[in-house]
């Protein structure tokens, strides 16, 4: 069940002007993330990442939508980052009931798996796991939850060739950390080109994928309401969180949902940088922080905004 993939660069989230003397994450080891399981890997770093995708390939239920080189992203704004890759992959089969019980769960969707090398040379493959998707989006009880979650496990501990640690805490709140805005007076394609062309229209932005989860479910002939993400990025603002911390990348590159309510309300939803913090343990990196913010405050706005 091929994923529609529109656009694909291999562009991070956000920017770097952080002063970091060794460039190393502050992150604590072994990783401590709400709702992120996670598996140390007896591999190197791209025998993991190779093996991983490799998995993902031969599956013929899952396509892959973007693999993003967090590393590579920094070094191209002179910055060095230990080596960090995300790689984003979908089955609409499993995915669309999701968005049919919480069409707001399509800001977490595509999945995604983060594969990492930290400053001691140690390697971790991490995933949100389903109780964090479940409480953040009110999902329980959704049948394909168990089969996703044992998909997730399945991959990152083939790929690390060790077993599965489980979040000690994935007690998110409902709808936590999301911020959205509505408009029941511009029609969802409206919405959806304007935020588009806001982000194609900053120099600093880059598309790196757009999915419709609508045509997906279509796809496999499930209805659903519209409902489109579009990821993208800057370096220059992404890479000194990772520096601080380096599972911040299981939320880069950043990501905004267009969808439209059984009753016509179009909505514009993404993550608050102050929920990353929380979750990843983020510190200092205020200016940036603020810089974000303000971004996905002024993105937002012009996809919701009059013509």
């Amino acid at each position: 069940m091929k994923i529609k993939l529109i656009t694909f660069l291999c562009l991070s989230m956000l920017f770097s002007c952080k002063d970091n003397d060794d460039n190393v994450s502050e992150q604590t080891n072994p990783p401590n993330v709400l709702g992120m399981d996670y598996t140390e890997s007896i591999a190197s770093f791209e025998e993991t990442y190779t093996a991983l995708r490799d998995a993902l390939n031969v599956n013929e239920n899952i396509s892959i939508v973007a693999e993003v080189d967090h590393s590579a992203n920094a070094d191209s704004v002179g910055e060095a980052l230990d080596p960090t890759r995300v790689i984003f992959f979908g089955n609409p089969n499993l995915g669309t009931p999701l968005m049919q019980q919480k069409q707001l769960a399509g800001l977490d969707l595509p999945q995604k798996i983060i594969v990492y090398q930290n400053g001691d040379n140690e390697v971790f493959v991490g995933f949100n796991n389903t109780e964090y998707l479940s409480n953040r989006h009110a999902l329980d009880g959704v049948a394909t939850l168990p089969t996703i979650q044992g998909a997730l496990e399945n991959l990152s501990a083939r790929s690390s060739q060790d077993s599965i640690v489980v979040a000690t805490d994935s007690m998110v709140g409902l709808e936590e950390g999301i911020l959205s805005k509505t408009t029941n007076d511009k029609p969802f394609d409206a919405v959806y080109a304007s935020l588009k062309a806001a982000i194609e229209n900053n120099p600093n932005l880059r598309i790196i994928a757009e999915l419709d989860h609508q045509a997906n479910a279509a796809s496999i002939q499930q209805d659903l309401n519209p409902t489109r993400i579009i990821i993208f990025g800057n370096p220059n603002l992404g890479t000194p969180l990772m520096q601080n911390s380096q599972t911040t990348a299981l939320d880069l590159p950043q990501k905004i949902l267009v969808w439209e309510n059984a009753e016509g309300i179009v909505n514009v939803s993404y993550n608050n940088p102050a929920f990353l913090v929380r979750r990843h343990g983020i510190t200092e990196n205020e200016d940036i922080l603020a810089t974000i913010t303000t971004a996905l405050d002024n993105l937002s706005n012009a996809a919701t905004a009059q013509q």
